[in-house]
């Protein structure tokens, strides 16, 4: 399967995108079929020089059947190159994370003590049926 994604060049701490087409089964900065732009996330989104993408190239190749990433269906929906994907839904990733991990132990805490009682009665219901048959067992035995 066609991919259109970025592979990861630059140094350390300071990365630079290409956007290329490579069969999804090829390493992420392994071998591509074709260069079609770049992206510089280290400069400010105003900027010109932070996406620069081939228009012609990309629409090739998705009337070719290449599906963009997650990442490169927005740059190119920025871009106007296709629609904009629907953004998705991770409220929990807007949340500061000491506050995240706070209410991640709320939560836990919470449905123990609300899903315990719950839990146990029909356990208490169902505990006796089962210890019926393994008490005739030994009984059994015995005579």
């Amino acid at each position: 399967m066609l991919k259109l994604r970025l592979s990861r060049g630059g140094t350390k701490k300071r990365p630079v995108y290409k956007v290329v087409v490579a069969d999804s089964r090829f390493a992420r900065d392994g071998r591509f079929i074709e260069k079609v732009g770049f992206f510089n996330p280290l400069l400010p989104k105003e900027k010109k020089e932070r996406v620069g993408l081939e228009a012609e190239r990309i629409k090739y190749w998705l009337g070719q059947g290449a599906k963009p990433t997650t990442r490169v269906a927005r740059i190119l929906g920025e871009n106007e190159l296709m629609p904009m994907p629907a953004n998705g839904n991770n409220p929990i990733k807007a949340v500061p994370k000491k506050e995240r991990n706070k209410k991640e132990e709320d939560n836990k805490e919470a449905p123990k003590a609300d899903a315990a009682p719950k839990e146990e009665a029909p356990k208490a219901e169902a505990a006796p049926k089962e210890e019926a048959p393994k008490e005739e067992a030994p009984a059994e035995e015995k005579k």
